[in-house]
């Protein structure tokens, strides 16, 4: 039975954890605030972001003390922001990194690499990562309950860890979500509560929540730990090509930090001399659905200011009318030379076929949207053939399938006895109607 805590933040605060190898900073001001949740700067209201002591992680952090840890993101435990004495049994992470050479064919690409986080542990998504580190911290900060604003498969992974921890969850999502991610966050035995607005006006609901319970929002004071789980992602995409960076990144933006914690996670381990520094930094191309692209239009422009839009698009998982981090994520594609660029509910659609047909790897709506604006990359000529380039795929198509709806219906029509004569007849008609094989 759910039965949170009621107590607001000024009858009861959860205690302060410090540990001296990390803390929050205010991104603006720089003033520290040692380890609580909280996400924003009181003075300047900037946000706070972990910062770490690099100096003490040389020659701690290295190569050979990666590969003997766990085949998960607690491989990296130095360099996250965890609690001293944490000890993980959730192998979360460390997920495929594929050679796209079918894909990559159709592309004109002789480097291609997906980063498959379409398989991630537990829930099938790269929240899973985010989710694990804010968890750790929530813990350690004495929540008996946690929760968090999603648009699925934040949602899915709270759920999921929440109850492996034996924590509560309430869970606040827009009412139009698919409803696979729904079932997907139900199953878990999570509140979860249905919102009449979009992804906006649920996130500003949960911040009302988190100053007036004593509950950790891993995306509202929990967000700074939260944030630095992506950084996973971009140390397994340098150890999994052979501790070297690759020449582009392609990643789908919705709030704008996951694309923004692998470029960190990249000049951290330049720093730690992990990976050589290559000659050009590596580039990052941000990929948005055209009905919400807040992030695209402004890099488009050549500027760093956000105009929120109200998303209409069949990515859900990526429709974030403001983002959060949507500036400084603008301001840091342009600075190295990157590019944005947004595609329509139609390529989105494509590009989920696309990439199952070639590579085997089912992705949802977010990741149609990268392939289809990867394919437009390369077909620009932005990146070019001979570069390594690597696509982030950050969520499983199983929890997607409405967006697929209608495309293979004739299937239904297709029904035979169990005879070798009726099977004969169906190719027949089958290679009689080669628009009909195409078009589906």
């Amino acid at each position: 039975m759910f039965q949170p805590s009621l107590l607001s933040r000024s009858e009861e605060s959860p205690m302060n954890y410090s540990n001296p190898s990390y803390e929050l900073a205010c991104t603006e001001c720089g003033k520290r605030f040692g380890n609580q949740p909280l996400s924003a700067c009181p003075d300047c209201v900037a946000p706070l972001e972990v910062v770490y002591d690099l100096l003490s992680a040389k020659g701690v952090f290295t190569r050979d003390s990666i590969a003997r840890g766990p085949a998960s993101i607690w491989r990296y435990a130095r360099m996250l922001p965890v609690p001293e004495g944490f000890q993980p049994d959730l192998p979360v992470g460390f997920t495929p990194l594929v050679h796209a050479s079918r894909l990559g064919k159709r592309f004109g690409a002789a480097s291609l690499y997906v980063k498959n986080d379409a398989v991630c542990f537990p829930t099938l998504s790269f929240k899973d990562r985010v989710v694990a580190v804010a968890l750790a911290n929530a813990q350690k900060f004495g929540f008996d309950t946690v929760g968090c604003s999603s648009t699925g498969n934040l949602a899915n992974s709270v759920a999921a860890q929440a109850a492996r921890l034996g924590l509560k969850a309430c869970i606040l999502v827009p009412a139009d979500l698919e409803p696979a991610k729904i079932l997907n966050t139900l199953v878990y035995g999570a509140r979860l509560i249905r919102i009449n607005g979009n992804y906006d006006a649920v996130n500003r609901l949960s911040m009302q929540i988190a100053g007036e319970y004593n509950w950790g929002f891993v995306n509202v004071n929990l967000r700074p730990y939260y944030s630095e789980g992506s950084k996973t992602v971009g140390y397994e995409i340098a150890e999994q090509l052979g501790w070297r960076l690759p020449d582009n990144v392609v990643v789908p933006m919705a709030g704008g930090s996951l694309i923004r914690k692998i470029r960190k996670a990249f000049q951290e381990l330049i720093f730690l001399g992990l990976v050589k520094k290559p000659a050009q930094p590596v580039r990052f191309f941000g990929a948005q659905a055209t009905g919400c692209s807040p992030i695209s239009v402004a890099v488009k422009d050549g500027v760093d200011d956000i105009m929120p839009q109200k998303p209409n698009t069949i990515a859900r998982s990526l429709a974030i009318g403001n983002p959060a981090d949507g500036a400084a994520a603008a301001k840091m594609i342009l600075e190295d030379g990157g590019w944005a660029e947004d595609v329509s509910d139609v390529e989105i659609v494509s590009g989920i076929q696309e990439m199952a047909e070639t590579e085997g790897i089912f992705t949802e709506t977010a990741g149609g949207v990268t392939t289809a604006v990867t394919a437009r990359l390369y077909a620009e000529g932005r990146i070019a053939p001979g570069e390594t380039t690597v696509v982030c795929i950050t969520g499983n198509g199983l929890k997607t399938t409405d967006a697929l709806a209608g495309r293979f219906d004739h299937l239904d029509t297709c029904a035979i006895r169990p005879r070798l004569a009726d099977f004969d007849a169906l190719l027949r008609s089958l290679d009689a109607e080669p628009e009909l094989v195409a078009a589906n």
